[in-house]
């Protein structure tokens, strides 16, 4: 079996360093990391809007996807939400 080019941890690294520059906001984490073929799909987290308590704060969820050299191919929001809130999506529970 080849061995692969970049690990899950990797993927994750990247994804956040370049979704933080992109968008000049801060990441908060990658929420999922899938592969399909040859090309990476990350679900992220960015802090969308502080606030006080930090429970009312806005979080994005974007999903990025990233070719084998883990340039970015295309990416885009798909959804919004409080900290405070927990997200169930397809059996993923976002607390």
């Amino acid at each position: 079996m080849e061995e692969e080019k970049n690990t899950v941890k990797e993927v994750g690294d990247k994804a956040l360093r370049q979704i933080e520059y992109l968008l000049k906001k801060k990441g908060q984490g990658v929420v999922g990391i899938s592969r399909e073929g040859e090309n990476w799909t990350v679900q992220l987290e960015v802090l969308e809007r502080r606030a006080v308590p930090d429970t009312q704060d806005i979080l994005g969820l974007y999903e990025m996807k990233l070719d084998t050299n883990l340039n970015i191919l295309e990416y885009r929001r798909v959804g919004l939400r409080h900290r405070g809130d927990m997200v169930i999506l397809d059996d993923c529970y976002i607390n």
